[in-house]
């Protein structure tokens, strides 16, 4: 009698979440036209929406919506920061750009392993961050990974590297993740990289006499990854790399245009811009039809508070500096007064956190 009981007890469980599953996104309207419309939310009340019905936190959470709002041109990209506080632990912010009231937010909860480490990579694929590798004074170098979904506010353990390193190179490269060089264990070759396929969660081992450990910046352009290792104290070169899909090999890479690649470094459209803080901020990019670097313009010493780093959406680079205080300029439209820059800022918070890294993403 009462397995009978039981079995009927499972059998209405299943029943309603078939039921809830053949419910409609919104009542009297077709799914593809409640997905339409539901798409074209903004990106901040997503995390409302997740909490309307299991269905809608399923879509929001999904591939699906992902594509969808990439494929039709409604994502919106936040920035996030990774950055190390006063009591050197490692903390992670974000920063809506579109927002009117802009100001960089904290993310709760990051993995308890990684909060004292150093030398941590810091990337993103699709929806997700991913934090690599690192090291602490105590602690050797680590393979671990974590990986943060966006869209669900939580993190997971993925993959570990092939390779355990720290202070190295990390980028995207035809939807695979690179960690590059850097430094490791004492059994870790120096001249290795990793490549990560988020399809198959996992990782593969590559070498390459051309890699050095000692990897200070990296960028990609023009479809080929390129490392900046350092400058030489006794001739002032700046050794570079760069990697040719093609052929899987790493190259020396343009020495005119890395003699000018001293300072954090970004993309937009094709073009190659470096902040240079060795006198005051100076903002220049490299001219590929003449092969030269140009000054573009002086940012105000006021608004920057360097060491900084940059990232940028479409035409507009964000200068990322101590405490998240954060200057915005168009170099699509980009004016100067007296040589200083034209341009907009974001509000410091209230601490003085140095900022490791900050990366693009859009959903």
């Amino acid at each position: 009698m009462a397995s009978k009981i039981e079995m009927e007890h499972l059998d209405s469980g299943s029943d309603s979440v078939s039921q809830v599953e053949l419910m409609p996104l919104i009542c009297g309207l077709p799914d593809d036209i409640a997905l339409f419309c539901l798409a074209r939310v903004p990106r901040k009340y997503h995390m409302l929406l997740r909490c309307v019905s299991k269905r809608w936190r399923d879509l929001v959470c999904s591939e699906e919506w992902h594509s969808y709002r990439r494929k039709h041109k409604l994502d919106e990209t936040w920035i996030y920061a990774l950055c190390r506080d006063k009591f050197q632990q490692v903390c992670c912010y974000v920063l809506d750009p579109n927002s009117s009231r802009r100001c960089w937010k904290p993310i709760q909860e990051l993995p308890p392993r990684s909060l004292k480490r150093k030398g941590i990579g810091f990337e993103v694929l699709g929806k997700k961050l991913y934090l690599l590798g690192g090291c602490g004074w105590s602690e050797d170098a680590t393979n671990e990974v974590y990986c943060y979904d966006t869209s669900r506010n939580t993190w997971s353990d993925v993959a570990s590297l092939s390779t355990a390193r720290c202070y190295f190179a990390c980028e995207v490269l035809d939807e695979k993740i690179y960690a590059i060089g850097g430094l490791g264990s004492n059994s870790s070759n120096p001249s290795s990289w990793d490549t990560y396929d988020p399809c198959t969660d996992n990782w593969k081992s590559h070498s390459d006499p051309n890699i050095v450990p000692e990897i200070e910046d990296s960028i990609v352009m023009d479809g080929k990854i390129y490392i900046r290792c350092g400058t030489s104290a006794v001739t002032s070169h700046v050794y570079a790399v760069v990697y040719e899909p093609s052929s899987g090999t790493w190259q020396h890479a343009d020495a005119d245009m890395v003699s000018g690649w001293r300072g954090p470094a970004v993309v937009v459209d094709g073009t190659l811009y470096v902040l240079d803080q060795s006198s005051g901020t100076r903002l220049i990019m490299w001219q590929k039809e003449t092969r030269e670097w140009l000054p573009v313009g002086r940012l105000s010493t006021l608004r920057t508070r360097p060491p900084c780093q940059m990232v940028a959406i479409g035409t507009t680079i964000f200068v990322v500096g101590k405490g998240l205080s954060t200057v915005v300029i168009d170099v699509g439209n980009a004016g100067n007064m007296g040589g200083v820059m034209m341009s907009s800022t974001i509000s410091k918070i209230t601490s003085d956190d140095d900022v490791i890294s900050c990366k693009c993403l859009a959903i």
